[in-house]
Formats: structure tokens, sequence, C-alpha cells
């Protein structure tokens, strides 16, 4: 009779130090990044209210997209058109991965963010 083991591969994940913790509860969905943006992972977003479009948000803009309420999850290059792509709606992510657009610290942005389930996480100590 022959014998048949179960077997464990592993894909070589090599995490990026965006998601801090509890992986389990990151919720994310899909957004369109608005035109004439070429923006990497861990890019922090604002929703042009007019459109429901997602750009870099700074906090001058005047059109919705100075809040924060997501984070790119993927590097996405809507330099020439707009571009369908995934944010991260909630979990816990390290500050010092995030991409912050003009205007922004972790300082202004950890409170409100907060509020909507995204948590930002200053690593110390080297942990």
């Amino acid at each position: 009779m022959d014998n048949f083991l179960a077997t464990y591969k592993s894909e070589g994940f090599t995490p990026d130090g965006l998601v801090a913790q509890n992986a389990q509860l990151l919720l994310h969905e899909p957004i369109v990044l608005s035109s004439g943006q070429n923006l990497k992972r861990g890019a922090l977003l604002g929703q042009i209210t007019a459109s429901g479009k997602y750009k870099l948000s700074a906090s001058a803009a005047s059109d919705g997209s100075q809040t924060p309420v997501a984070i790119l999850a993927h590097d996405c290059d809507a330099t020439a058109a707009d571009a369908n792509t995934v944010a991260y709606t909630r979990g816990d992510f390290l500050a010092d991965a995030l991409i912050l657009g003009a205007g922004h610290t972790v300082a202004s942005i950890k409170a409100g963010l907060a509020d909507r389930g995204i948590f930002l996480i200053t690593q110390q100590g080297g942990v």
C-alpha cells in the first residue's frame, strides 16, 4: 500500500513592513485612483468628493481628499488614466511605512484614521 503524506510549500512571502499586526483584521476595497499619479504601496489616500475617486491626500487640498481615508494596498500607475486598484480601509499599519502627502504628519492624521479603524503603530525599541 502506498503512503501519501501531506506536504507544505511556502511561496517565500517577504513582508514589506506596512502591515503592523492583526493581518486577519485587514479590510480592503476596490477603488479608482485618479489619473496623473504613480503611487507606491502605503500611500495615504483621500477621496475626491465630486468623483469618488482617490488620490494622495494633501492637507491643503479642498476637494475632499485632504482627509485621509485609506492606504494604497499595491503600487499603482495611474499616470495616463484613472486606474482600478485596491486600498486598505481598516487595519494596523506601521506609521514609518506610510507615504504621506504634503502637509500631513503622523501626528496630524493618527486620531482621524483611528476613528475610521486604521491604526498607526510606531515601532519602539527595535521591535
